[in-house]
């Protein structure tokens, strides 16, 4: 059912911005005014369609009564009540309120949870389906951080992923992915099971947080190495604390300086997230039995490599395409988790 008083305010508040900026405005109001518009822009071409569909209906309803137009009427009328549930969901799809983090880049932390070296080198190969997940949508990836294991493996690893709906698309991905295989380090052949963390948060900028300098408490230490020649003999690792919170953030990268600009990125959007899981709480009551809860303790995924399967537990979907998956090709796992996500939120619309 589409909400029509809605779309009358919708189109009253587009048909107000139009005017406001044919006036002309000065500066950030200039910029405000521009940014909703583009925003409410396709929602109001879909309404027009749609509105345009109910007026072809009563039109072909009309025409009903003249003998000579009954059956082209008939057949117009058909095929109009056939597109009409598209095009109401089409509509429904765009008025649900949308994120506002949905259009940044992300932040992507794996951390190996239980089952030791065996969930390090799985931290790894989740850390590298998602970089080859950016490749194949034509993001840009970066490693920003890492602490790797003698084995290959990751205890952490951060990387920052850019491009367009970067978030959008990654946001489904925070939660514990489990494995199931037979570890290299396993001589009796048996199956274990291991599992790897992984937190998605929408990258913050400077504008969206105001970090006292009194807050923070910054060290630089000697960053450690793999031994031998690789030991870092300067004092170039930054360590950030956020005292407030508590947060603590490491980076050791070869230049103190560039140290400082990762921790602080990593710190901001960490901080923004935190306040954006305290939004999320307070409408947790909405959003119970959604996908997009943010629970990064919950179990969402099983990779199974005795079956070659992929289970998303949240939404009961299973592809027995695991090799494909690890080489980024999990899109019909996104977009199965944005469908229900979208599903649930159009149940829970207004009516």
């Amino acid at each position: 059912m589409v909400p029509l008083g809605k779309l009358e305010q919708i189109t009253g508040r587009f048909g107000f911005l139009e005017a406001k900026m044919a006036e002309g405005a000065a500066g950030d109001d200039f910029a405000a005014l521009g940014r909703e518009y583009a925003e409410l822009k396709p929602v109001v071409e879909q309404i027009a369609a749609y509105q345009q569909m109910l007026r072809d209906i009563a039109e072909a309803e009309e025409m009903l009564a003249d003998p000579e137009m009954k059956a082209l009427a008939e057949e117009e009328l058909g095929a109009l009540k056939t597109a009409l549930p598209e095009a109401e969901l089409a509509l429904n799809l765009t008025l649900l309120p949308t994120d506002k983090a949905d259009a940044r880049p992300a932040i992507i932390e794996i951390r190996a949870g239980t089952g030791g070296d065996e969930a390090a080198l799985f931290a790894a190969d989740l850390m590298r389906m998602y970089q080859r997940l950016a490749e194949n949508s034509g993001w840009k990836f970066e490693l920003i951080s890492e602490t790797p294991t003698e084995l290959g493996g990751y205890k952490e690893v951060i990387a920052n992923i850019t491009g367009n709906g970067v978030f959008a698309r990654l946001k489904f991905e925070s939660g514990v992915h489990r494995v199931q295989r037979v570890p290299t380090t396993e001589s009796g052949g048996r199956v274990h099971t291991s599992a790897a963390t992984v937190a998605v948060l929408p990258e913050a900028e400077e504008v969206d947080l105001d970090i006292p300098a009194t807050d923070l408490r910054i060290d630089t230490m000697r960053a450690s190495g793999s031994g031998g020649q690789h030991v870092n003999t300067t004092d170039s690792a930054v360590r950030i604390v956020h005292i407030p919170t508590g947060i603590m953030v490491v980076s050791a990268e070869k230049s103190q300086h560039r140290n400082r600009e990762i921790a602080m990125q990593v710190l901001r959007t960490r901080l923004y997230d935190l306040e954006r899981q305290k939004v999320d709480d307070e409408r947790a009551a909405t959003r119970k039995g959604q996908v997009g809860t943010g629970d990064r303790s919950e179990r969402i995924r099983t990779y199974n490599f005795p079956q070659g399967r992929l289970t998303d537990h949240r939404i009961n979907l299973t592809l027995y395409k695991l090799d494909q998956a690890l080489e980024g090709d999990i899109d019909e796992v996104i977009d199965a988790l944005i469908a229900d996500d979208q599903a649930s939120r159009l149940a829970a619309m207004d009516p």
